[in-house]
């Protein structure tokens, strides 16, 4: 290859063609592997190249066949997380290896050139949702020019808003199929080309996530971003809880008149004597139980708080913009990741965090005020990001406790017994109504039903997926600073107005989110969303197996319809009451057993911030 001498000084040069309009911070002649030579240019808002080999840019070719060059050429500095440099090496104009390369003809520039890789993303073309990892290789022979760019990009990054540099992360070493460690091991060097310091607590026990969220002061917390959950969503809902119950001062959910229970504690406080109007409504995922409930979980003795922790020793302002929860999929069903990023991908979530991406969450507080029928009134709150189930949900998760053995199988085989057991229950469920005027003012039309509390037939309603900057979820959003009360902005307790429904229930849910998850693709509720400030009351009355079963199949079929069925009522709302008539009743939230006789529930809008930015399509 001929090359002047002028080209190869030209390495530090500055120069004057403008990049997007704007003038070009640094330009220089470099080597890129798998291009050739190119001219490097670093704008305010990304890299961009040129090829110098090729007159049309974009490949080489060989026997008279083009070799298609697939690499881009720019990248925005919003999508890298690192930029290093590496050892002397070759840079090849191929993108075949090394082997390949030579023999057709493409020998290295350069047998030892210095090199510095930036470090970015690509999104699958076949999966808008999974990002890839994309390294890009650059050269030259002068080590002073490839430090000078390692310099400039890091100023740049270093600048980037957003961006974490202090995580504290649990790993659940028998996660799914146990693996926890490894997956860690796999996106690991992501955060250390990031330089993201990370304090790594591997659980040896149930409830040792729990436990060190509650006693760690808010001191040593603020001195994090955040808190990774290296898991499924039973141990995000763990760390969820312990962060939340010493920390989160809230009211109980409200309550219709005729719901016994005590009046405010030394935690919380609400007013139950409303003036409300109590409407009768005559009655005559995939089962999520399956969300990572592993030996490391266990009961929920150790979920729930009575009391707040005296012993903080400054205050943690909740919800915060600035901290935020991440998780990195290791579960068995991990629906919370594939809801926010769209992808159950551990890298693609490793890229979403140390991206300093953003997106608010709903949380449910559920309150259980009686165990069992005979037991005393003693309120325990919980915490949960996705979903509550009772009936079927929670019959499904604990007979899978009788099978640990078999791994996430488990929940397959506890399904299809408690398919064909075919139970139902005797319960009295009070929802609150919301008025059309308030779902539509926050949803921009997401469903124009006339009515907001019963949609029986969705296909007559206009459906709004949650996706990437969300309509939905940006529209009147509740500000940081806002209190507990004002996280439920729909509610007003002098225009309370209850409704009821009283019968036999195959189940009972409860969905924050949709729950999209590998076995229900379009999750429980197609068109729930991350954070509007509303649950999805889903109830099935007692009906046939074989209709039942019409419904599950509805449930794990892409574009299914599952809730359009004469014997399922979807509610949405801000805040319901379960109390079950039998002597005992399990619950199952976020894959985690709860006995509940008698209990309440509240939705607050965007309570947490995670790092992810919601499925794209």
């Amino acid at each position: 290859m001929d090359r002047n001498s002028d080209d190869d000084d030209a390495g530090n040069a500055l120069q004057n063609a403008p990049f997007n309009g704007e003038a070009p911070l640094l330009s220089s002649n470099l080597f890129m592997d798998q291009v050739g030579e190119v001219v490097l240019t670093l704008n305010s808002d990304g890299l961009s190249w040129n090829s110098l080999d090729s007159p049309e840019n974009g490949g080489a070719s060989c026997l008279g066949i083009k070799l298609e060059n697939e690499v881009p050429n720019e990248v925005k500095l919003s999508d890298v997380y690192a930029v290093e440099l590496i050892t002397k090496g070759a840079i090849y104009k191929s993108k075949l290896p090394k082997a390949g390369a030579v023999l057709l003809g493409f020998e290295p520039y350069d047998s030892e050139m210095y090199r510095f890789t930036v470090h970015s993303f690509q999104k699958s073309k076949t999966q808008p949702n999974l990002w890839v990892l994309a390294v890009y290789t650059f050269g030259h022979k002068d080590l002073p020019t490839c430090e000078m760019w390692v310099n400039r990009v890091n100023a740049f990054l270093n600048m980037e808003v957003g961006r974490p540099k202090n995580l504290l992360i649990f790993i659940h070493p028998m996660s799914g199929k146990g693996s926890g460690r490894r997956t860690w091991e796999t996106v690991a060097p992501i955060f250390v080309r990031a330089k993201v310091n990370t304090k790594v607590i591997v659980t040896q026990r149930a409830g040792q996530a729990f436990d060190v969220m509650a006693s760690t002061k808010n001191k040593e917390l603020s001195s994090y971003d955040g808190v990774l959950a290296v898991g499924g969503d039973g141990f995000f809902n763990e760390i969820l809880n312990g962060f939340l119950s010493s920390r989160y001062k809230a009211p109980y959910p409200p309550a219709p008149a005729g719901f016994v229970h005590p009046v405010g504690n030394d935690h919380c406080s609400s007013d139950h004597d409303l003036n409300e109007t109590v409407t009768e409504t005559s009655q005559h995922d995939e089962d999520q139980s399956h969300q990572d409930q592993s030996p490391l979980l266990g009961s929920e003795q150790y979920h729930g708080s009575r009391l707040p922790n005296s012993n903080q020793d400054t205050d943690f302002r909740i919800p915060s913009e600035r901290f935020r929860f991440g998780i990195i999929p290791a579960g068995s069903t991990d629906a919370i990741v594939i809801c926010t990023t769209g992808a159950r991908d551990p890298v693609t979530s490793a890229l979403h965090i140390v991206l300093g991406k953003r997106v608010c969450l709903d949380i449910a507080q559920v309150v259980r005020w009686k165990a069992t029928a005979t037991s005393k009134v003693e309120p325990l709150v919980h915490y949960t990001a996705s979903f509550s189930g009772y009936g079927f949900y929670g019959d499904v998760i604990s007979e899978s406790e009788k099978y640990r053995w078999m791994g996430p199988k488990r929940y397959d085989y506890a399904g299809t017994k408690v398919f064909l057991r075919h139970r139902s229950y005797e319960a009295e469920i009070a929802y609150l109504e919301v008025d059309a005027e308030h779902t539509n003012s926050v949803s921009n039309k997401g469903y124009s039903c006339s009515r907001a509390q019963t949609f029986r037939n969705s296909n007559k309603c206009e459906r709004v997926i949650c996706r990437r900057n969300c309509n939905i979820c940006n529209t009147n959003s509740v500000d940081m600073s806002s209190t507990a009360t004002s996280r439920t902005p729909y509610f007003r307790p002098e225009e309370a107005r209850w409704l009821r429904s009283k019968g036999r229930f195959l189940s009972v849910g409860a969905a924050i989110i949709s729950n999209r998850n590998e076995r229900a693709p379009d999750g429980l509720v197609v068109d729930a969303h991350l954070s509007d400030g509303f649950m999805h009351l889903i109830l099935i009355k007692d009906c046939p197996r074989a209709l039942y079963l019409w419904h599950l199949t509805e449930l794990a079929r892409k574009g299914g319809n599952p809730l359009n069925f004469e014997f399922v009522e979807h509610h949405k709302t801000t805040a319901f009451t379960f109390t079950s008539s039998g002597k005992e009743s399990v619950w199952n939230l976020d894959g985690e057993l709860f006995k509940a006789h008698q209990l309440s529930a509240q939705v607050f809008r965007g309570l947490i911030t995670l790092f992810a930015s919601g499925p794209e399509v």
